[in-house]
Protein backbone atom coordinates (compact mmCIF):
# COMPACT_ATOMS: atom_id res chain seq x y z
CA UNK A 1 0.00 0.00 0.00
CA UNK A 2 1.46 3.57 -0.38
CA UNK A 3 -0.06 6.56 1.15
CA UNK A 4 -0.47 10.35 0.30
CA UNK A 5 -2.43 13.26 1.73
CA UNK A 6 -2.95 16.80 1.60
CA UNK A 7 -4.95 18.72 4.12
CA UNK A 8 -6.76 22.22 2.76
CA UNK A 9 -9.20 24.18 4.40
CA UNK A 10 -10.73 21.92 7.03
CA UNK A 11 -10.46 18.86 4.51
CA UNK A 12 -8.29 15.60 5.12
CA UNK A 13 -7.70 13.79 1.52
CA UNK A 14 -6.10 10.44 1.78
CA UNK A 15 -4.80 8.90 -1.31
CA UNK A 16 -4.82 5.30 -1.15
CA UNK A 17 -2.86 2.69 -4.14
CA UNK A 18 -1.72 -0.50 -4.49
CA UNK A 19 -4.05 -3.26 -2.79
CA UNK A 20 -6.20 -2.79 0.64
CA UNK A 21 -6.61 -6.45 1.79
CA UNK A 22 -5.97 -8.06 5.23
CA UNK A 23 -2.29 -7.85 5.19
CA UNK A 24 -2.34 -4.06 4.50
CA UNK A 25 -5.62 -3.51 6.70
CA UNK A 26 -3.90 -2.80 9.76
CA UNK A 27 -1.27 -0.37 8.75
CA UNK A 28 -3.82 1.39 6.48
CA UNK A 29 -5.82 2.10 9.74
CA UNK A 30 -2.89 3.43 11.94
CA UNK A 31 -2.02 5.70 9.16
CA UNK A 32 -5.66 7.13 8.39
CA UNK A 33 -6.04 7.09 12.31
CA UNK A 34 -2.52 9.22 12.54
CA UNK A 35 -3.51 11.55 10.10
CA UNK A 36 -6.51 12.41 11.14
CA UNK A 37 -5.70 12.58 14.67
CA UNK A 38 -3.08 14.92 13.58
CA UNK A 39 -5.05 17.29 11.38
CA UNK A 40 -8.02 17.17 13.23
CA UNK A 41 -10.26 17.56 9.92
CA UNK A 42 -13.85 18.29 9.62
CA UNK A 43 -13.65 16.40 6.48
CA UNK A 44 -12.21 13.40 5.42
CA UNK A 45 -12.16 12.07 2.14
CA UNK A 46 -10.43 8.33 1.47
CA UNK A 47 -9.54 8.59 -2.51
CA UNK A 48 -9.78 5.16 -3.91
CA UNK A 49 -9.18 5.80 -7.62
CA UNK A 50 -5.51 4.30 -7.19
CA UNK A 51 -6.64 0.83 -5.58
CA UNK A 52 -6.30 -2.10 -7.94
CA UNK A 53 -7.60 -4.52 -5.28
CA UNK A 54 -9.51 -4.28 -2.13
CA UNK A 55 -11.04 -7.08 0.13
CA UNK A 56 -13.85 -6.63 2.95
CA UNK A 57 -11.07 -6.04 5.11
CA UNK A 58 -11.12 -2.16 3.21
CA UNK A 59 -14.76 -1.78 4.53
CA UNK A 60 -13.16 -2.19 8.15
CA UNK A 61 -10.46 0.63 7.12
CA UNK A 62 -13.31 2.74 6.31
CA UNK A 63 -15.73 2.13 9.23
CA UNK A 64 -13.05 2.51 11.72
CA UNK A 65 -12.27 6.25 9.90
CA UNK A 66 -15.96 6.61 9.72
CA UNK A 67 -16.26 5.94 13.80
CA UNK A 68 -13.05 8.73 14.22
CA UNK A 69 -14.66 11.48 12.27
CA UNK A 70 -17.71 11.06 14.01
CA UNK A 71 -16.08 11.40 17.48
CA UNK A 72 -14.62 14.12 15.97
CA UNK A 73 -17.86 15.66 14.91
CA UNK A 74 -16.81 14.93 11.23
CA UNK A 75 -17.65 13.03 8.60
CA UNK A 76 -15.81 10.49 5.69
CA UNK A 77 -17.02 10.48 2.58
CA UNK A 78 -14.91 7.95 -0.45
CA UNK A 79 -13.94 9.40 -3.78
CA UNK A 80 -13.13 7.86 -7.37
CA UNK A 81 -12.94 4.31 -6.16
CA UNK A 82 -11.89 1.87 -9.06
CA UNK A 83 -13.81 -0.31 -10.53
CA UNK A 84 -12.81 -3.42 -8.36
CA UNK A 85 -12.81 -1.74 -4.72
CA UNK A 86 -16.56 0.03 -5.89
CA UNK A 87 -17.74 -3.70 -6.37
CA UNK A 88 -16.77 -4.33 -2.66
CA UNK A 89 -18.56 -0.95 -1.66
CA UNK A 90 -21.23 -1.80 -3.58
CA UNK A 91 -21.79 -5.42 -2.16
CA UNK A 92 -21.25 -4.09 1.30
CA UNK A 93 -23.83 -1.59 1.41
CA UNK A 94 -21.53 0.85 2.97
CA UNK A 95 -23.00 3.33 0.88
CA UNK A 96 -26.07 3.50 3.78
CA UNK A 97 -23.66 4.99 6.19
CA UNK A 98 -21.41 7.47 3.57
CA UNK A 99 -21.44 9.28 1.12
CA UNK A 100 -19.80 7.28 -2.62
CA UNK A 101 -18.81 9.87 -4.86
CA UNK A 102 -18.34 8.68 -8.65
CA UNK A 103 -15.72 6.27 -9.70
CA UNK A 104 -12.91 6.44 -12.40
Amino acid sequence: MKYAASFVSGRLTVYLAGELDHHAAGEAIRVIGELIEDNMPRECVLELSGLSFMDSSGIAVIINAVRRMKALGGRLTVEKPAPQPRKVLEASGIERLIAVAAGT
